[in-house]
């Protein structure tokens, strides 16, 4: 198995796991702000070391935290993530029916994104009758900021020293072996982005999986989300390729005018 194999392996891995973080993070209420690691092994169910490796991870990605007199509290990432939930729910109801008709008419799946840090987060996501893919985006999963379209759309109008602090500051995975995880690479990459209006890649995120993403704006004008079109690479020839970045950008224009008539 190649270095970026096992990374990818890693990656999937940890995903299987996620009932247990979500297990543990639903174990935090109003009358509960704090819980142990023993805590923690006993409601699950698991040897106590199993437990710590369950919390330190979540700790490692700032979903808890260690609190004060001990034991964990919930981190500043379930903050980042509720306030982005508060500000989405307006988003996803514009966008809603947009990636449905978008899905219909290419064919595809359609993702709705939004980044949050160092990380992108599928807000929402919409099936085609006619093809489905198997990608890692699902609806609540988190994504790396180096990989796929969404991923790269959504940096690629930050701020250039905040792009730039963001792609420094973080381990940046290869998933396969189209993945670039070096930051002058990624520069140049958010630069032509930018020009081209779009992101497009393939096999950065899935193997053989096509990805295309465009901005989608708020009122006033700054980049709030991502729409995109993920596809099996292998069946889009050049031509479909060329109508599912309209599509996708046509999708994009019609979300940030609902946003825009919402946001005033």
């Amino acid at each position: 198995m190649s270095g970026s194999d096992k990374l990818a392996s890693s990656y999937r891995e940890r995903n299987s796991t996620a009932d247990r973080a979500l297990d543990i993070l639903g174990m935090f209420k109003e009358d509960l702000p704090v819980i142990s690691g023993t805590e923690v092994a006993a409601r699950l169910g698991v040897a106590k070391s199993t437990a710590y490796r369950y919390v330190q991870s979540l700790v490692g990605t700032r979903f808890l935290e260690e609190a004060p007199g001990g034991g964990f509290r919930l981190g500043l990432r379930v903050i980042e993530l509720a306030r982005l939930a508060r500000q989405t729910y307006g988003l996803s109801d514009v966008a809603a029916p947009v990636l449905a008709e978008l899905a219909r008419s290419v064919g595809e799946t359609a993702l709705l994104t939004r980044r949050v840090g160092d990380l992108v987060v599928c807000l929402d996501r919409a099936e085609s009758d006619k093809h489905r893919v198997r990608i890692s985006y699902e609806r609540g999963s988190t994504l790396p900021i180096n990989a796929g379209a969404s991923a790269l759309v959504l940096l690629a109008w930050s701020p250039a020293e905040e792009a730039e602090a963001v792609l420094r500051g973080t381990t940046l995975r290869r998933f396969t072996e189209a993945t670039l995880t070096d930051v002058s690479q990624l520069l140049a990459r958010l630069e032509q982005i930018r020009t081209d209006g779009y992101s497009i890649t393939r096999s950065e995120v899935d193997h053989d999986v096509l990805g295309i993403a465009a901005p989608i704006r708020g009122a006033a004008g700054n980049v709030v989300a991502a729409v995109s079109v993920a596809a099996v690479a292998n069946r889009v020839s050049d031509s479909v390729e060329s109508e599912i970045i309209k599509r996708v950008c046509a999708a994009a224009e019609t979300i940030a005018a609902g946003l825009q008539q919402i946001e005033g």
